[in-house]
């Protein structure tokens, strides 16, 4: 325990804090209560002095109107009112003695003058015993005049404080004693309570401690998802559910581009390896293999490009230079040159296009949006049929749309046509001789300049994709 506490441990500090205020909060109450104690009691002994008095001076007077003289009335009173706890003396205004009562012999009394003794209330001393420093004496003394012939006395009436002094400093004593072993308690309990409110904390660090990126399969334990510490766990896991995530599409991405370049490798370096086996070939067979090396080093760069493209946008680092320009221009060039390939299949390319649709976007990435979604279509369109390519405006937005007449996309593998390396068919898009980037890069154009890309309809009687673009011009 000495080496978990540690101020510079939540614990520790939670437990210090706690401790410090249930400190301030027992001295404040302690000392208030010993304050409004000790004024009560000494009130009450003030109070009771002042009743003594009164009732001497009424002694006084019907002693004096039995007719005794003014010394036997002074000492008739003080035999009758004093005792050993409390003190009587009676003198004349000129400070003489007549009569005491009670008074310790260690006591000694330096009268004042009368003139400067009260008549209307009570004059209140304290006094020490010589002997004694921690003896103390309250005095009550007052002048009195006893009607109807007006005899003047000096009434004093003493008590010890020594009883009320005791009492107080044994309530120092128990405030002593039991302030620190209530602090002592209380840290004890503060400790205990910390720590098991802080138990998941050092149970989620244990456990986050063996999470690495080899295993992110691994989650935090939940103790109370409605507490402070539940709320952290689960969005601690949530976030490894994202790094889970990303890294699983990483580590797939990472897999599926490796398959991708090896085939257009393995297929020009076996066309190579071919064209080579003899020593020598006529010019048609050099020419199918150049042929063949060239389509695949194209496939290639094309990969290559996208896959710079998309990990370029994943990192914000890809600039997007927007310039002005006429959508249904770059539609048309792309569309012509995309009629190339398409001769070579027997697919035919029909566009509609509004006019003068002026533009402001990144020129470069909309040409590779329109022609991604081009050789889409007419890569899965079948021979001896039309790809219609419509350009329209609506609500300030422009509309592509391109539509094939091929066989369809699997309902099971539509919401996955936008993943990269995701083809039409189960086996991916290399079947079909694209790489699974075309439309993963067509959406980050589209999303690029505030639009989207999306599958409008998809069935045995063909499919249509449909981009977004907003005219901001």
């Amino acid at each position: 325990m000495t080496q978990a506490f540690r101020i510079d441990s939540v614990r520790g500090r939670l437990t210090l804090f706690w401790v410090a205020v249930l400190a301030a909060a027992l001295i404040a109450i302690g000392g208030l209560i010993y304050a409004l104690l000790a004024r009560a009691l000494y009130s009450r002994i003030d109070d009771n002095l002042r009743a003594v008095v009164q009732i001497a001076t009424t002694s006084l007077a019907n002693d004096l109107a039995e007719g005794q003289d003014y010394a036997d009335a002074a000492r008739s009173t003080a035999a009758e009112l004093s005792s050993r706890q409390q003190m009587l003396a009676i003198y004349d205004t000129n400070g003489r003695l007549l009569a005491e009562g009670g008074r310790d012999d260690d006591l000694e009394i330096a009268l004042p003058d009368a003139s400067t003794v009260p008549a209307h209330d009570a004059m209140l001393l304290t006094l020490v015993e010589a002997e004694d420093d921690d003896d103390r004496h309250r005095l009550a003394i007052r002048r009195v005049s006893i009607p109807p012939a007006g005899t003047p006395y000096l009434v004093m009436v003493g008590s010890s404080l020594e009883p009320t002094d005791e009492e107080l400093e044994s309530l120092r004593e128990v405030l002593a004693y039991v302030i620190p072993i209530a602090l002592v308690l209380a840290g004890a309990g503060g400790w205990f309570l910390a720590r098991q409110s802080l138990a998941p904390v050092a149970t989620m660090a244990e456990r986050a401690r063996h999470i690495g990126a080899d295993d992110l399969s691994a989650r935090l334990p939940i103790v109370n998802p409605r507490d402070e510490l539940g709320r952290l766990a689960s969005t601690f896991n949530d976030l490894l559910n994202r790094l889970e995530a990303s890294l699983t599409q990483q580590r797939q991405f990472m897999a599926d581009a490796s398959h991708e370049l090896r085939t257009p490798v393995a297929t020009s370096r076996t066309a190579a390896s071919v064209a080579l086996q003899q020593s020598h070939r006529n010019e048609e067979e050099y020419r199918e293999t150049l042929a063949i090396i060239e389509q695949q080093t194209t496939r290639l760069t094309r990969i290559v490009e996208d896959m710079f493209t998309l990990a370029r946008a994943d990192a914000g680092s890809y600039p997007v230079r927007r310039t002005p320009m006429y959508l249904d221009e770059v539609v048309d060039d792309v569309v012509r040159a995309a009629r190339v390939l398409a001769d070579t299949k027997q697919v035919s390319i029909e566009l509609n296009a509004i006019q003068s649709a002026s533009f402001s976007g990144d020129e470069e990435l909309v040409r590779r949006l329109i022609g991604n979604l081009l050789d889409n279509a007419v890569r899965h369109a079948p021979p001896r049929t039309t790809v219609h390519v419509h350009l329209n405006e609506e609500a300030a937005n422009y509309l592509l749309s391109v539509s094939d007449a091929g066989e369809g996309i699997p309902s099971e593998n539509q919401p996955h046509i936008f993943e990269r390396f995701f083809g039409r068919d189960v086996a991916g898009a290399s079947s079909a001789g694209g790489a699974g980037l075309g439309l993963a890069l067509a959406r980050w154009v589209a999303r690029a300049h505030g639009g989207d890309v999306t599958l409008v309809r998809s069935s045995p009687q063909g499919t249509t994709f449909e981009a977004v673009l907003p005219n901001r011009g």
